[in-house]
């Protein structure tokens, strides 16, 4: 039984199209600690915003565009019209479990009531201000992080990488993990076929089978970059796979 390839995730993303306090549309900027994201970029145009240890860059999406961005790379997604991506998240379940600290400024990603309050949505009817505000709050941020890459000063981007992990350190533990769970058992299941075939064996041809994602219902839930559409990529077990 295996999951969706590579124990990733799989959303749909409608970027933000309001504009935030610089008069740029888009997304909160913010980095992973652990996973790797990538953009499959549906429709529109728009760029990608990102700092690293080479410092700022601005790269072009259009249809057809496919970037991905590694653990620690701070992004940022601007939409000049229409852009929809289609996202894929390494290490399916570790995102959701706090795997993303937004760019706040450094007082505040260093106070972690502080940051909570910041990141918190709140209640259904508040969520789309508060989602606008703590958008506005981490272009803030993210304007210091970048005017200091443009500067050629690395010291604000390794202050913030150390702030960011000693905020999500203490939830860190689960992380292990949730990664032993997905991702590296479903290469280790790769790893015993492949072996299994190179032996003759293909015995587990004959329970091949077809999985469907089921799509979240309702409204697009408010998340960093934009409206998600989240997909179930968990495997079904065969016997109720076969029972449909």
């Amino acid at each position: 039984m295996m999951s969706f390839p590579g124990g990733t995730s799989v959303s749909h993303l409608d970027v933000y199209s309001d504009a935030a306090g610089d008069g740029i549309c888009g997304g909160s900027p913010h980095l992973h600690l652990v996973s790797t994201e990538a953009y499959l970029v549906v429709s529109g145009e728009g760029e990608l915003q990102s700092i690293d240890g080479e410092g700022y860059r601005e790269t072009p999406l259009t249809a057809g565009s496919v970037v991905w961005f590694t653990p620690g790379t701070i992004h940022r997604a601007v939409n000049n019209g229409g852009l929809r991506v289609v996202v894929l998240m390494s290490n399916a379940g570790l995102p959701e479990a706090g795997d993303a600290v937004m760019t706040f400024p450094a007082e505040v990603v260093a106070d972690a009531a502080a940051y909570a309050e910041a990141a918190s949505l709140g209640a259904p009817q508040e969520q789309a201000g508060r989602a606008a505000r703590r958008r506005d709050l981490a272009v803030a941020g993210f304007e210091v992080l970048r005017d200091a890459a443009l500067a050629g000063d690395p010291a604000p981007l390794a202050a913030f990488h150390a702030a960011a992990g000693a905020l999500v350190r203490e939830r860190a533990a689960a992380w292990p993990g949730l990664v032993a769970a997905g991702p590296l058992a479903q290469a280790q299941e790769s790893l015993a076929l492949a072996s299994a075939v190179a032996a003759g064996d293909v015995g587990h041809l004959a329970t091949a089978r077809v999985h469907e994602a089921a799509a979240s219902t309702g409204e697009r839930r408010f998340g960093m970059c934009g409206r998600l559409r989240t997909y179930d990529v968990t495997a079904v077990p065969t016997d109720q796979e076969s029972s449909r």
